[in-house]
């Protein structure tokens, strides 16, 4: 048999071969790193996985976003308003309630339109709880019939009317949010 020195355990800190220089001075920096005391370029994008100085904002970065609280451009309030509407035929007051939370104080049709809509919407689910609770004397399948119908109807004619640019009040509707 022949006497072989034991395996030395691989330490994954040690310096590999190639790294470093003669005499211990320190080798290149490992990839994507700047060696230590030299920075990248003024107003140049820093190395990848580096955090951009403090007050500079990376290349290219906030274009095409909004501050929260400016003007919505008229198009974006009607599709907007649009969207709101229509998205009360399916979920009932939680487009409305969210549109106005968020941008009501985005411009005067945004903010005309979501109010409608809340309201319109809120009693609309009064009217479909009643309709609920007189199933036990067989009339409320009438009254949640005549709720789905008209929440169906009413919220296209608002649809229709804010994707115009037009403002719409909502008939049969409690004011709970005022103007």
């Amino acid at each position: 048999m022949t006497d072989t020195p034991p395996a030395e355990p691989h330490d994954p800190y040690a310096k590999q071969p190639g790294q470093g220089g003669p005499a211990g001075q320190p080798g290149p920096p490992p990839y994507g790193q700047q060696a230590s005391g030299q920075q990248a370029p003024q107003g140049g994008p820093q190395p990848y996985g580096q955090q951009q100085p403090w007050g500079q904002q990376a290349p290219g970065g906030g274009a095409g976003y909004q501050q929260a609280g400016q003007p919505l451009r008229p198009e974006d309030e009607k599709l907007w308003s649009t969207l709101i509407h229509v998205g009360g035929i399916l979920f009932g007051f939680i487009p409305a309630l969210v549109g106005y939370l968020v941008l009501k104080d985005r411009g005067p049709f945004i903010r005309e339109h979501t109010r409608q809509a809340l309201n319109f919407q809120i009693t609309m689910t009064i009217a479909s709880v009643v309709g609920a609770l007189l199933w036990i004397v067989l009339v409320g399948y009438l009254i949640s019939a005549a709720v789905a119908i008209v929440i169906l109807v009413f919220s296209i004619l608002a649809a229709l009317a804010a994707n115009k640019g037009e403002y719409y009040k909502y008939p049969l509707t409690i004011e709970f949010i005022k103007a």
